[in-house]
């Protein structure tokens, strides 16, 4: 198994890691309802996806 030859110092490790982090996800607006959902996606206040109700959401 490899071994580190030098000790890599914390500067330099966090360096290397700095791309690691969490992006927000995209949301656009409803057509139907005007809220916030993730694209490609069933609403979920309406259920409707492209413009066709797609779950009943009044059984609920």
């Amino acid at each position: 198994m490899a071994h580190p030859k030098h000790k890599i110092s914390k500067s330099v490790g966090r360096k290397r890691r700095t791309h690691y982090k969490l992006t927000v996800p995209k949301l656009v607006n409803c057509p139907n309802c005007n809220e916030a959902v993730r694209p490609h996606h069933v609403c979920n206040y309406c259920g409707h996806y492209k413009g066709q109700e797609v779950i009943d959401t009044l059984e609920i």
